[in-house]
């Protein structure tokens, strides 16, 4: 289709997305005939029997260690929620880009046409063969928990949802030194995490491996304690670990009076006048796109510290950070898996890389920061090979 006869000709959006966002490039010329022998027959054969023999052979002779497949079935695409999977084609087109600029990875998106957790897990395991790793995206909670699960389960091969860990890297790096900056630690910090999704969960559960102790996640209902007989498994797990260690239970309200951190996760819009019962110095995250749960203006008048996921504002806390060097370090060492610790590891990387410009608009890098892919594929392979889940 010619660029001006397109449905929507002019509008650069559009315009952009025309014909899609990605192709398939050779890495090999063939400009004769003994080119073609080598890379397709008779030459290919000598290369498939090698792999038939001893199947590791693929680590050395295919793409399939460099490549990560983009799974999702379209039910939590964006803001947008399910739109279904023609409609997050665009999404996982895009964070395909994103894999191959900021970690020199390849991946191609699959959008599956089931949101059944039995059919996404067979179909992932069947796929596997031809992949180095796999990237859940955009899949809604609380399918996607038992999606991942199941899937690091029965493959030997790293599986992540960056909706979930993705975000919680990034924001635990800028939470690092926003304490600092505060002069906090992990251990005397009272947080506040509204949203028990994909993202909410992930995020309270990287904070408890960091040393945060005192947390708050909230729902529709409140907060998450065991004195609730509404929540699912996973709400009701992450209660014992969170809320109910400290006995708090109760409205949005009642968990952000006095809380040094908010991290909003959710959507909606959090009361100026329940922002103002936070503590001196407050850190917040509103983190909902396009509409922080607490407008910066609004956030500004309260907090010392504030980030959004909007790249209009200072200190956005944006997954490209994460994914990219996460992925790039697993593969460098043929990992089988992505670990805690693997995680933690890119999550200090990158509140490192802030270094002495740490300031209340700098808690964390750019995207564009050209140090960041390298900072977080090295500690993301050192802490592979030290929880031994690296194969090099």
């Amino acid at each position: 289709m010619e660029p001006e006869s397109h449905p929507f000709a002019g509008d650069p959006v559009f315009d952009l997305h025309l014909g899609g966002k990605m192709e398939t490039v050779s890495t090999v010329e063939l400009t004769g005939r003994d080119e073609l022998s080598l890379a397709y027959t008779p030459g290919v054969a000598r290369v498939c029997e090698a792999i038939a023999a001893d199947p590791g052979m693929t680590q050395h002779y295919t793409w399939v260690p460099n490549v990560v497949a983009i799974v999702s079935d379209g039910t939590a695409v964006l803001g947008l929620g399910d739109i279904g999977p023609a409609a997050a084609m665009p999404v996982m087109e895009g964070k395909a880009v994103l894999f191959k600029q900021f970690g020199g990875v390849d991946a191609v998106p699959i959008c599956l046409d089931t949101t059944d957790v039995e059919e996404i897990i067979e179909t992932v395991q069947r796929l596997a063969p031809s992949f180095g790793g796999i990237n859940l995206e955009d899949i809604s909670a609380p399918r996607c928990f038992e999606i991942e699960d199941r899937l690091k389960a029965s493959l030997d091969i790293p599986v992540f949802h960056d909706d979930q860990h993705g975000t919680a890297v990034v924001a635990l790096a800028a939470l690092t030194n926003a304490l600092r900056l505060t002069g906090r630690t992990p251990e005397g910090t009272r947080v506040v995490i509204s949203g028990a999704g994909a993202a909410g969960v992930a995020v309270a559960r990287i904070l408890l491996g960091a040393g945060v102790r005192d947390i708050a996640v909230i729902d529709r209902q409140g907060v998450l304690s065991s004195t609730r007989s509404d929540l699912t498994p996973v709400k009701a797990a992450l209660a014992k670990e969170t809320a109910d260690n400290f006995g708090r239970s109760g409205t949005l309200a009642d968990a952000m009076d006095g809380a040094d951190v908010y991290i909003g996760v959710s959507g909606g819009t959090v009361p100026e006048e329940i922002v103002a019962t936070m503590a001196p110095d407050a850190i917040i995250f509103g983190l909902a796109n396009p509409m922080p749960e607490v407008h910066p203006d609004v956030a500004h008048k309260y907090a010392r510290v504030v980030a959004t996921g909007r790249s209009d504002f200072p200190n956005q806390i944006n997954n490209v950070l994460a994914f990219p060097g996460i992925f790039r370090g697993a593969f460098d060492v043929h990992a089988t898996a992505i670990t805690e610790n693997m995680k933690l590891a890119a999550a200090t990387a990158l509140a490192d890389l802030v270094g002495d410009d740490l300031a209340e608009d700098l808690i964390i890098p750019s995207p564009f920061d050209p140090r960041v892919p390298d900072a977080v594929r090295t500690a993301v392979a050192e802490a592979a090979r030290r929880d031994g889940v690296g194969r090099l």
